[in-house]
């Protein structure tokens, strides 16, 4: 390899943090044709992963590391969210998440490479919504080698919410919820007039009302659609007439 050609590999490998993956069509825009990343690849600097994606040879990589790839280089919306992101953050320590499948949030209509969903199939799960705005309410993980995109935890209650009852226990939500007392009453605001899951709203409303939280007096309820009619969570649960809707008793 000719020096030009290995001061331009260092300077990928140096610029590239470990256990990410890197893409093909990122590696074009940053200079690196096709005939020179099969160079790489011969010269066992890089190890393809599947149709148009490699990782630095040697490297363990992960569904972080893929995440990583198509937030940051494909600039694809999806992030981690719900309970996997309250748990990355500490709120749901009575969750047992070890050994669970990451909750993956995207926009309506993505659709994973196949080298993504063919190395980690079984290490996630993905709800494609756009309930709330892409973009909004995300913050920053460090894995520890690089930060990927996830939810914040008022963003992660609330997907956690859409999520119930046929997704995510009612129960367990109210339990995350009761423990969220410093969110942030702007940004609270914002989500929820944005917000287009009228349960969703509701129910988030009923469990900040029930623990007392004293962020919620500073929020406007009169600018938010709660929508019209009555609104059953579960089956024969009981009914909670403020927010309209049908719960399990233990919940009211």
């Amino acid at each position: 390899m000719s020096t030009k050609q290995g001061s331009k590999i260092n300077q990928l490998l140096q610029n590239v943090p470990r256990g990410a993956v890197l893409l093909s069509s990122w590696l074009v825009e940053q200079g690196y044709s096709h005939d020179l990343q099969q160079k790489y690849i011969r010269s066992k600097w890089l190890t393809p992963l599947g149709k148009g994606a490699y990782k630095r040879t040697g490297d363990a990589v992960g569904t972080f590391g893929g995440l990583y790839a198509l937030q940051k280089q494909a600039k694809k919306n999806i992030h981690i969210g719900g309970p996997s992101a309250l748990y990355l953050q500490g709120y749901a320590h009575y969750i047992a998440m070890e050994n669970q499948a990451l909750t993956l949030f995207s926009a309506p209509g993505l659709k994973l490479p196949a080298w993504f969903s063919c190395h980690w199939s079984d290490e996630y799960k993905i709800r494609r919504t756009s309930f709330l705005p892409a973009d909004e309410a995300l913050v920053t993980y460090d894995t520890g080698s690089f930060e990927i995109r996830i939810s914040s935890p008022t963003r992660a209650i609330m997907e956690c919410l859409e999520l119930t009852p046929e997704h995510f226990e009612i129960e367990e939500a109210w339990l995350i919820m009761e423990s969220l007392n410093t969110l942030q009453p702007s940004q609270v605001q914002s989500l929820l007039e944005q917000c287009k899951s009228v349960k969703t709203k509701r129910l988030f409303l009923y469990f900040a009302e029930k623990a007392s939280h004293a962020w919620l007096k500073h929020l406007d309820i009169s600018r938010i659609n709660l929508g019209k009619g009555k609104r059953s969570i579960v089956k024969n649960g009981k009914f909670e007439s403020k927010y309209k809707i049908t719960l399990p008793g233990g919940l009211l």
